[in-house]
């Protein structure tokens, strides 16, 4: 007798109700985002009870001494209203000569809600997709990406995509949701299923977005897979480190 796999062991990539192909799925999260944007920051606050400020601050930390040095680059994708490039910021150096970071996303209403955010800093946002960046190759230390990886339309081209503009030494630290098991999970599927969709809703005006957004961590690949995912596309010393139960968690890794 044949059994299906489980839906996070086969996706290649996001895919919203209602969408066949990658470029549908694309503009569908795309549109999704931007409607979401002017109350994004609240519900999320209020959906985490706070504690995505300690993840986004938790994640900048690992990568201080990057940031430490004025002369490397470092590149939040996925940018969103820019918290997790705030976090970043902080480990910055204060010298004239240090290199800016760079602030990417592809929902126009988001990343101007996170220039905002930025005033004066020497952060720089940019406009572009994240499959097609507008950057160089072998020219960024560091890239992160806080709860947006799971929103490309193609896990293993985004991965490509950011060995392609790494220089060889760099690391990447992709923050991302998780489905725990046992007790632990039972509890949060429950939450992010019955009670998140209608929480984001009454929030939002958006009760969709938030029901897309626990389709979207059920059909994310668990950690033994993206590790693989990540080490298939030429990284190296790849891990996971679990925060607050496996709900959330980072993967950590070097381009050789």
């Amino acid at each position: 007798m044949t059994q299906t796999k489980p839906e996070h062991e086969l996706s290649t990539g996001a895919r919203p109700t209602g969408t066949t192909d990658e470029a549908t799925a694309a503009a569908n999260v795309r549109e999704m985002f931007d409607a979401i944007a002017p109350t994004y920051d609240r519900a999320n606050h209020i959906i985490s009870a706070g504690i995505d400020r300690r993840w986004w601050s938790r994640t900048a930390r690992t990568f201080r001494e990057v940031l430490a040095r004025p002369e490397a680059v470092a590149l939040d994708l996925c940018c969103g209203t820019g918290d997790m490039t705030l976090a970043l910021y902080k480990y910055r150096p204060t010298a004239p000569n240090a290199a800016a970071v760079l602030a990417i996303d592809f929902s126009h209403q988001m990343l101007a809600l996170s220039r905002k955010k930025f005033g004066t800093r020497n952060i720089m946002p940019i406009e572009a997709d994240a499959l097609h960046l507008p950057v160089a190759d072998n020219s960024v230390d560091l890239i992160t990406c806080a709860y947006g990886f799971r929103n490309l339309a193609n896990y293993e081209e985004g991965l490509a995509e950011l060995h392609r503009v790494l220089r060889p030494g760099g690391q990447i630290g992709i923050l991302e949701c998780n489905q725990p098991e046992g007790l632990t999970g039972t509890l949060y599927n429950l939450y992010f299923k019955f009670i998140l969709p209608h929480l984001g809703g009454l929030i939002t005006g958006n009760a969709p977005a938030y029901s897309y957004l626990n389709a979207s961590v059920v059909r994310f690949p668990r950690p033994p897979r993206m590790l693989q995912l990540i080490e298939s596309a030429g990284f190296t010393q790849a891990t996971w480190t679990r925060y607050t139960l496996g709900a959330i968690g980072l993967y950590r890794a070097h381009k050789p």
